[in-house]
């Protein structure tokens, strides 16, 4: 009896067609590290934080987003209470409603609007490898 990863290896094997998604999977994750590494350097918490919320939500079933600040400083490589202080700010400005370790987006469009470049172009490279 084969395992998950033989029956997997042997579908890519088979499927031309499956080789080539993961291929632009792998170059799509790739630039995606590559930007999130050049955003943490470059861009401030706030616009961090927003991007990593949206991401997030981009990728899940639900209105609740489970993000814990702890999990956030570490993908963000700041403190914990720094995620706070930004969490509040976004919370105040009518952006997100956030309680122990479950964010739901309330203004969106406001959230996009104060997220850093870096979202679109992440999610436009996950676009285009979906297609």
């Amino acid at each position: 009896m084969l395992d998950n990863r033989a029956r997997f290896r042997k579908a890519v094997e088979a499927s031309r067609e499956l080789r080539n998604l993961i291929v632009r999977y792998n170059d799509a994750l790739l630039g995606q590290i590559q930007i999130t590494a050049a955003c943490n350097a470059l861009h401030p918490i706030q616009a961090r934080l927003a991007r990593w919320i949206l991401q997030t939500n981009d990728r899940i079933d639900g209105e609740l987003v489970p993000l814990t600040q702890q999990l956030l400083s570490e993908m963000l490589g700041v403190r914990r209470s720094s995620v706070s202080e930004v969490a509040i700010r976004l919370q105040s400005a009518g952006l997100i409603r956030y309680s122990r370790g479950a964010i739901k987006i309330s203004d969106r469009r406001g959230l996009e609007k104060a997220a850093c470049e870096c979202y679109e172009t992440i999610k436009a490279q996950a676009e285009k490898v979906l297609r």
